[in-house]
């Protein structure tokens, strides 16, 4: 069962039931999900989530909708893995990796499509739909087809082709629109009110779909042996994925899954559309829009919705900002690959390299037990990543190998 006890304005504190409900009607500040929290500690043990499946439904109790199936995929329960040969490079002490891009297609936003469909389908909605940058719109295209539900997906014209083919495989209906993100998601709003009964799942249904982004702090803190890390880096588009995590090591230790811990939240961006790292920097409390213009487009999102909430995050659990380049991008995408052989798109690239250079200032600190969220699988953006290809191109004989590959040393 789900334990909702209303919908509350992050703003004003009003309340509202829990229907498909994103803005408060009063002040226009965003709705949160509000729980029964002593009624989930009576009824959630670390015991019940082990017992559960290997997915972000064991973790059920803390989210807004049940699982019946119809669009569950197996999202969650990615990797956590050990990354000492990158914390060497880095000259970091206790390092680990989320490993989003194990999820079904490709990208943690499998977590929040799976919840935002599930409350959908509760919620009588026969329609999904979406504004995405990409992987976004992979994952509500698989959903739906996995719910038998009809969708609409809208995206950037200039999106990378593998997140382009990666939607239109799942059947109609893939609709590109000439402008950037921003451009997309005015375009979804107006098409949600003139057509409530489509599930738009960041739009009308944004309360639920960011609720999905808890379970990466759900399990990591569960893979860390119940444990909450000292410090966090997670990218950030919008700026909800990052406050969600934080909320979701607050709600585990309220519910008594874990201790108390100050979990320090650090924040990557690329510096061709870092609103709020640049807000960070001027110690602004406005997040001023931009223009965006980078490669790591699934975090280009130039007006973010969650940013003052993203950025007040950060400030208060002593957490940092950092916007890095194209070439640190590239270079983190290919760090990460070098030293732990996972292959992360541009977003991740963006965790990296603003995690390498968070080390080099002393803000990620070599004594703290550290997270990196890596949320995208690196197939989606191989245009980034430049001409590489073979070592050499050989004839089929001994000699030709040897002649084009050094030996020495190595026996």
């Amino acid at each position: 069962m789900a334990f909702i006890e209303a919908l509350t304005c992050r703003e004003c504190a009003r309340t509202y039931p829990a229907e498909a409900l994103h803005v408060c009607d009063y002040c226009f500040g965003p709705l949160e999900v509000a729980y029964d929290y002593e009624a989930i500690a009576a009824q959630t043990t670390r015991e019940t989530i082990a017992a559960g499946p290997r997915s972000i439904w064991r973790y059920a109790n803390l989210l807004p909708a049940t699982n019946d199936g119809a669009v569950d995929l197996g999202a969650g329960f990615t990797p956590l893995l050990r990354a000492d040969r990158l914390a060497a490079e880095l000259g970091l002490g206790e390092l680990w990796v989320k490993n989003d891009t194990l999820n079904p297609t490709g990208s943690f936003k499998d977590r929040v499509v799976s919840v935002a469909l599930a409350r959908a389908r509760e919620l009588g909605f026969k329609v999904a739909a979406c504004a995405s940058t990409g992987n976004l719109a992979n994952s509500v295209a698989a959903h739906a087809a996995r719910a038998g539900m009809k969708h609409y997906v809208f995206i950037p014209a200039n999106l990378e082709r593998g997140k382009v083919l990666m939607s239109a495989v799942y059947g109609h209906n893939l609709i590109a629109v000439e402008g950037s993100y921003d451009d997309v998601n005015r375009l979804c709003a107006e098409l949600a009110s003139e057509h409530p009964s489509w599930a738009f799942v960041n739009v009308n249904l944004r309360t639920y779909y960011a609720e999905g982004s808890k379970t990466l702090a759900f399990e990591t803190a569960e893979q860390l042996g119940w444990e909450a890390p000292d410090h966090v880096v997670v990218p950030v588009g919008s700026g909800s994925q990052l406050t969600k995590i934080a909320k979701g090591f607050r709600e585990l230790a309220k519910v008594g899954l874990i201790e108390e811990h100050d979990v320090r939240v650090s924040g990557a961006q690329a510096l061709g559309c870092s609103p709020i790292a640049q807000a960070f920097a001027d110690g602004s409390d406005y997040v001023r829009p931009v223009k965006p213009d980078t490669i790591a487009k699934s975090i280009a999102i130039g007006n973010p919705a969650d940013g003052i909430y993203a950025l007040d995050e950060v400030r208060n659990t002593g957490g940092a900002f950092a916007a890095v380049t194209e070439g640190e991008i590239v270079e983190g995408i290919r760090l990460l690959a070098r030293t732990e052989g996972i292959f992360t798109e541009t977003a991740g690239g963006t965790t990296i390299a603003t995690l390498a250079r968070l080390a080099a200032e002393g803000v990620v600190r070599s004594d703290e037990r550290v997270v990196a969220y890596v949320t995208g699988h690196g197939l989606k953006t191989i245009e980034a990543i430049g001409d590489l290809g073979p070592t050499a191109t050989i004839a089929p004989t001994l000699e030709a190998f040897e002649e084009a590959v050094d030996l020495e040393g190595e026996g």
